[in-house]
C-alpha cells in the first residue's frame, strides 16, 4: 500500500518531499470516499496528486451502506468495478411496513442504463480498503496519513498548503496548482475559505447500529423501513456478513445509556433479533443535516462531498454525491492542466453539480417524511393510501425510480445550446462489440476522452475536425465489427439516440452529451478555447 504508517515509510515519503518533490499538480485534503476516489481518478490521469489526512487508518464506522449505478460506473472508470462488486449485496428489494410488520410499499430498483445493478448495499471500511487499494497503482500519487492541512493560501498560480504531522508536530509546506478539499461536513478549509455552510440540523437524533450476523432471520436481506409512528427504524442488510439498524432517540431516552449494549438488544428484540441472532459491533448517536456550501469553488480549491453539502440518509446518497462531484470536477482539472480547456470551465463544476446534488437532498427529505410521520392519524392515512397504490402493477418501482434519484442529467454547465433532448444527459452504458470483436462495456471503449459518436453512418462535422477528438459509428445489433464502429450489441444505444432526437454526439470524457445534432445536421461548435491534445493517456489499467 503507498498509505503512509508511523514508522521509517512515512519519515521517508516526508524527506523525499522536503528535498524538493514538493509541486504537485492536485492536492486532495481528506481521504474518505469522495477523496480516495479523486485518488484514482486523478492517478489514472497521470497528474501529480499528494493526499493529506489526519487518521492513520480507515474510518472503522460504517457510515454509508449503499450505492447505486452510476457511482459504479466511476468506479468502473477508475479500474475497480468489478473488485468492489465482489463485496456487495446487489438487487434486494426494498418495503415500507407499517408498525406490525404488514408492507403498505414495496419495490425493486429499476436499473437505469449504466451498465451495473441499481442498488447494491456496501460495508464501507471494507469497500474503502479496496479504493485505496486502488490508489497503490499510482506512483504519481502521494499519501499523507497523520498528517492535517492546518493553513491553506492561495495566489494566481497556484495553492501553499501547510501540513502538520500529528505524530511528530513536524510541519511542512506543499504546493499544488489546485486543491479539493474533501475534508468533511466540518471541513477546516471550508472554515479557512470563510464559505458559509447554510441549512439546518434535525432536532432528532438518531442511534446507529451496526451488527455481525449471527443466524439468518426472515427477510434478513431486505432493505425494511418501519414506519413505525411509535418508534420508526431503518433494518438494512450489508455485505460480509454485517446488519445495519437505526432507530431515533426519542424525548426522554438517555442517549448515552440507549447507545449501551442491554439497551441495543432491547431496541431490535421488537423485529425478533436476539443475541443468538447478532453481536453488536458499535453502537453510535449521529445527527441529520441539509446543508450546502455557498459556493463550491473558491479560485483555486473545490470543496466536494460533505464538506460541500450534507443530507439526510433517507436514499443512501450521501457518500454517491461525493464520488460524483470528484468525478465531475478530476477531468476538468485535467484538462486545464494539459491546456486543453481554459481555466473559466471549471466554473462549471458548480453549476453541473449544485442543482443536482440539491435535487438529491429534496428527494432524500421526502422520502424521511413517509419513513418517520410520527402523527397516528396521518401515518395511518399513508399507510392506507400508499397500499392501495401499491396494487397498481408497477407503482412502487414508479415510485422509487421517480422519487429517490434524479436522472443524470445538466441543464448548465459545460454544454452547447441545446438542439435535441440529448445535450447535457449521460449516455447510457450498455456492451458494445468493438472493431477487434471484443465485447466490452461503452465506457471502456469510448476511453474517457472527447468523441464523436455516430448513429449508423457518419455525418461530416466540421467544427470538429480536429486532432485528438476520434469519431466513432454505433451500428445495429448484427453488424460485422469494422474498424471505427462499435457494434450496439444489446440494442440500448441507437434506440436512445433516436428517442432524443440525435444522430451526432459529442461526448464529453464523462460520457455526457457536450452538443448534439439530428440527422444531416452540423453539431454546436466545440467549447471555446478547446484545443485537443493529440497525445495518449495513461488510463486506470495503463497507469501503473
Amino acid at each position: 500500500m503507498r498509505e503512509s504508517r508511523p514508522g521509517d515509510s512515512e519519515v521517508g515519503l516526508v524527506e523525499e518531499i522536503r528535498a524538493g518533490g514538493d509541486t504537485y499538480d492536485v492536492a486532495v485534503i481528506g481521504y474518505g470516499p469522495t477523496g480516495v476516489t479523486a485518488a484514482n481518478l486523478l492517478g489514472a490521469m497521470g497528474l501529480r496528486t499528494v493526499v493529506v489526512d489526519r487518521d492513520a487508518e480507515i474510518f472503522s464506522r460504517a457510515r454509508a451502506v449503499s450505492t447505486d449505478e452510476e457511482v459504479m460506473r466511476i468506479w468502473q472508470r477508475a479500474g475497480l468495478a468489478e473488485r468492489l462488486k465482489q463485496d456487495m449485496l446487489t438487487e434486494r428489494p426494498v418495503d415500507f411496513v407499517d408498525a406490525h410488520g404488514r408492507p403498505f410499499l414495496s419495490a425493486h430498483p429499476t436499473p437505469r442504463g449504466h451498465g451495473h445493478p441499481p442498488q447494491m448495499f456496501i460495508y464501507q471500511p471494507a469497500l474503502e480498503q479496496v479504493l485505496r487499494g486502488g490508489v497503490d497503482r499510482y506512483p504519481n500519487v502521494k499519501v499523507l496519513l497523520r498528517h492535517e492541512c492546518l493553513r491553506l493560501r492561495q495566489d494566481a498560480d497556484g495553492v501553499d498548503l501547510t501540513v502538520v504531522g500529528t505524530a511528530d508536530d513536524s510541519v511542512h509546506r506543499l504546493r499544488a496548482s489546485y486543491a479539493i478539499a474533501a475534508d468533511g461536513g466540518s471541513s477546516l478549509i471550508r472554515a479557512q475559505l470563510n464559505i458559509g455552510y447554510e441549512g439546518k440540523t434535525y432536532e432528532d437524533r438518531w442511534v446507529v447500529i451496526d451488527t455481525k450476523m449471527l443466524k439468518p432471520w426472515p427477510d434478513h436481506d431486505k432493505l425494511r423501513f418501519h414506519c413505525d409512528p411509535a418508534r420508526p427504524a431503518v433494518d438494512c442488510p450489508t455485505p460480509l456478513g454485517h446488519h445495519r439498524w437505526e432507530f431515533p432517540i426519542l424525548p426522554g431516552d438517555d442517549e448515552e445509556q440507549l447507545t449501551t449494549e442491554e439497551a441495543v438488544y432491547r431496541l431490535v428484540a421488537r423485529y425478533g433479533i436476539s443475541r443468538d441472532s447478532v453481536e453488536v459491533l458499535r453502537a453510535t448517536v449521529y445527527s441529520h443535516h441539509v446543508r450546502f456550501a455557498t459556493r463550491f469553488r473558491m479560485d483555486r480549491v473545490f470543496l466536494a462531498g460533505d464538506a460541500a453539502h450534507a443530507m439526510p440518509p433517507w436514499i443512501g446518497q450521501g457518500m454517491a454525491a461525493g464520488v460524483r462531484d470528484v468525478a465531475n470536477l478530476c477531468w476538468k482539472l485535467d484538462a486545464v492542466l494539459r491546456g486543453e480547456l481554459p481555466e473559466t470551465v471549471l466554473d462549471s463544476y458548480e453549476a453541473e453539480r449544485k442543482p443536482h446534488v440539491k435535487e438529491v437532498t429534496k428527494r432524500a427529505v421526502f422520502v424521511g417524511r413517509i419513513i418517520t410521520e410520527r402523527r397516528l392519524p396521518v401515518a395511518c392515512v399513508r399507510n392506507g393510501a400508499l397500499r392501495a397504490l401499491d396494487r397498481i402493477p408497477g407503482f412502487g418501482d414508479w415510485m422509487q425510480d421517480s422519487n429517490w434519484i434524479p436522472v443524470a442529467r445538466y441543464h448548465a454547465g459545460l454544454q452547447a445550446p441545446s438542439r435535441t433532448r440529448a445535450t447535457g444527459r449521460q449516455v447510457p452504458q450498455p456492451w458494445v462489440t468493438g472493431p477487434d470483436g471484443t465485447r466490452v462495456r461503452l465506457d471502456d471503449a469510448l476511453g474517457g476522452r472527447w468523441l464523436l459518436l455516430h448513429a449508423r453512418t457518419a455525418t461530416p462535422q466540421p467544427a470538429w475536425n480536429l486532432p485528438g477528438v476520434p469519431s466513432l459509428t454505433a451500428t445495429p445489433v448484427g453488424s460485422r465489427p469494422a474498424e471505427g464502429t462499435l457494434v450496439d450489441s444489446d440494442g440500448v444505444l441507437l434506440p436512445w439516440m433516436t428517442e432524443h432526437g440525435a444522430s451526432t454526439l459529442a461526448l464529453r470524457p464523462d460520457a455526457y452529451v457536450y452538443a448534439a445534432a439530428p440527422e444531416g445536421a452540423p453539431l454546436p461548435p466545440p467549447p471555446r478555447g478547446f484545443t485537443p491534445s493529440t497525445t495518449s493517456r495513461p488510463t486506470a489499467s495503463t497507469a501503473r
